[in-house]
């Protein structure tokens, strides 16, 4: 009998990390469920063991805390059953860059980006090694965009969105793959923690909706999903300008338009 490849899903207790608990547990996968709120946890992995008779394990942590995140990095480095690692956990916060504290905007970073190249940096080399697994990194189309005015939170969402596609070049040969989700808005309680009123966004995505379409693409084996996105072909476009983009930009010779006037 096979033993049940088993998934770890950080931001686990609430809105997107959750969803994906209970759809990755109605698929039959083992869980291992990382957040801050220990109450919500072990709620929720009350109620996946009994309705979809999974094992669930609980892991409280605050993944700005390093004695917390090398906890989770050892349970990644060590734990042969996981196969999956679900990078979720992450925070947004309102106000332009000079209102935000520095405190606060060091924190946004150390959750957004160096919690979640940690986590993958821990799983990477064990998966590369048994030529299996998957990493999913949850990004946002506000990487894409510094017009939508997020400056910091996008910034950790276009380092998401790098990530993920290096990593995917690299990995994807040893067998192991590779998805960033780039969600737009969606009904979660991110936007209250922020402090930002969600019924003030004039479109919102359930998030139910959102991690399906996820899943759709995970399963597809996309290399970035983005949900929101009806014109595909915009995305395809974008890469096809960029590719062209490297071939300007391999040149020994500084441009033209950079040459003193004599």
């Amino acid at each position: 009998m096979n033993t049940p490849e088993t998934v770890l899903i950080t931001g686990a207790s609430t809105g997107i990390g959750a969803t994906y608990a209970e759809r990755f547990a109605r698929r039959g996968h083992d869980l291992v469920l990382v957040a801050r709120d220990k109450t919500r946890l072990d709620a929720l992995a009350a109620t996946l063991r009994e309705k979809h008779k999974v094992a669930v394990d609980v892991l409280q942590a605050d993944l700005t805390r390093i004695d917390d995140l090398k906890t989770v990095e050892a349970r990644l480095r060590d734990d042969a059953r996981i196969t999956l690692l679900v990078n979720n956990a992450g925070a947004a916060q309102s106000g332009s860059f000079i209102e935000q504290s520095t405190d606060s905007v060091a924190n946004l970073v150390a959750l957004n980006t160096t919690a979640l190249v940690r986590l993958a940096s821990a799983i990477a080399p064990r998966l590369a090694h048994a030529g299996k697994g998957a990493i999913i990194n949850i990004g946002s189309v506000v990487g894409l965009a510094p017009e939508f005015g997020m400056t910091v939170y996008g910034a950790t969402k276009a380092f998401v969105l790098f990530l993920s596609q290096g990593m995917s070049l690299e990995l994807s040969p040893k067998g192991v793959y590779v998805q960033a989700v780039l969600p737009a808005a969606t009904r979660t309680e991110i936007w209250d923690r922020a402090g930002i009123d969600v019924n003030t966004l004039s479109e919102i995505m359930e998030v139910d909706d959102l991690v399906d379409a996820a899943l759709l693409g995970f399963d597809r084996r996309e290399p970035v999903t983005i949900p929101p996105l009806h014109d595909a072909a915009r995305w395809d476009a974008l890469q096809a300008a960029r590719q062209g983009l490297l071939g300007q930009i391999r040149q020994s010779e500084v441009a033209e338009r950079y040459h003193a006037k004599a």
